[in-house]
């Protein structure tokens, strides 16, 4: 074991078991990341859906340098006026709905999660939250108690109390959102299961019970934003406008960042006469950070990524599906999941992948299916690439 290796098992508290993700990278750029020793990977998972316009981008790069060059922290967040914050959240009021215009920014999506379920609580002064099975949205002690699998909440109990876990997709289950649940979290494509994504009429039949009700409805993109899906949020494929949106990941630009977004009117009950009334933060909102999110949502807007997205997803599965290893590719846009025939073999098509240069991984709740959220702009030649190898690795 090199001395690398050793003092990664040695100083640094470890996340994961699964020795062939222990790449030794060296540097990071477009869809790729190279190893020590010059080998190429395509990153088909983004980063878990960090990366949209892939790895250190031009623009974002000339962003951050450009933001160096003035500030990086000055003070806690909320405290000081800062440019690249305003900015940000400027950009986001005119890209998303009149009734989402005010941005609270955090540090990540787990963070995002905490703050809309608290502004959700003291805007409703009610206390039950709903959530459904086989969502994840962060490991949090709030975020943690949303999760359905026993499993991953029993070491750590007692979590927040007066939670209720409803069937994603049931409609008939909404009648337990009452006049004393403050808010129902959701994703708009189940991530943690293998992209499941919210029928139609159960957003519909979820808004209208939450409308109904005064019910705050939260919806969680913190993987789906920056244009994922095809559209810049994947609500707007719904036509469905939550009360609390919850972004982060792919918002960074790579960078730390997450955000909630609601309307004034709901921010105002976080301004009260003590920041810990609110969601107090020191590197919510860091200024580096926020320039390299305003400099990757224009460059998808300016380069026009989202016209391509389905385009480049239905070449992926037209390249793909014929395999005789693949039971079904599902998803939205370049939110994808590819499910196996035979999913006990995951572990090893893993590893192949992973010796043929693709990064991929099963997903947390979902050990049947295989994760394909590659950049918004591989090109055409470089998924030709992606899926040679891939279907290489799939015969091995």
């Amino acid at each position: 074991m090199n001395n690398l290796k050793s003092d990664f098992k040695k100083y640094i508290a470890q996340a994961s078991n699964f020795i062939p993700f222990q790449i030794e990278v060296e540097k990071a750029e477009g869809i790729y990341v190279y190893d020590r020793l010059g080998k190429d990977y395509i990153n088909m998972m983004s980063g878990i859906s960090v990366s949209n316009i892939g790895h250190r981008h031009p623009k974002v790069l000339a962003a951050i340098s450009q933001q160096l060059d003035k500030y990086m922290h000055v003070m806690v967040y909320g405290e000081f006026i800062e440019s690249p914050q305003i900015k940000l959240a400027k950009k986001l009021s005119e890209i998303l709905p009149s009734s989402l215009n005010m941005t609270y920014f955090v540090n990540s999506g787990s963070e995002s999660i905490e703050g809309a379920l608290k502004l959700a609580r003291k805007y409703t002064q009610r206390t039950e939250i709903i959530a459904f099975s086989g969502a994840y949205h962060g490991s949090t002690m709030g975020a943690l108690t949303l999760l359905s699998d026993e499993r991953y909440k029993q070491p750590f109990r007692p979590l927040m109390p007066d939670v209720k876990l409803l069937e994603f997709n049931n409609i008939s289950n909404l009648s337990q959102i009452t006049e004393r649940t403050a808010c129902v979290v959701t994703e708009v494509l189940q991530s943690g299961k293998g992209i499941i994504p919210a029928n139609q009429d159960f957003l519909i039949a979820l808004s209208k019970k939450c409308k109904q009700t005064g019910t705050l409805l939260i919806f969680d993109e913190i993987q789906t934003c920056y244009g994922r899906t095809g559209k810049m949020f994947a609500f707007e494929h719904y036509q469905i406008i939550p009360d609390i949106l919850c972004i982060a990941k792919s918002m960074g630009g790579e960078m730390p960042l997450g955000a909630f977004i609601a309307s004034d009117k709901l921010m105002d009950c976080l301004n009260g006469d003590h920041p810990l009334l609110g969601h107090a933060t020191t590197f919510g909102g860091h200024p580096i950070s926020c320039a390299a999110s305003l400099a990757t949502l224009y460059v998808i807007i300016n380069e026009n990524l989202l016209e391509k997205v389905e385009e480049k997803a239905d070449l992926i599965r037209n390249k793909l599906i014929s395999h005789p290893a693949i039971k079904e590719i599902r998803g939205k846009g370049l939110f994808m999941a590819i499910e196996l025939n035979k999913p006990e073999k995951i572990e090893k098509i893993v590893e192949s992948c992973i010796s043929n240069g693709i990064i991929t991984f099963w997903f947390l709740f979902n050990h049947n299916s295989l994760s394909i959220i590659p950049p918004l702009n591989i090109t055409v030649n470089e998924i030709d690439i992606a899926c040679k190898r891939l279907l290489k690795a799939l015969d091995e």
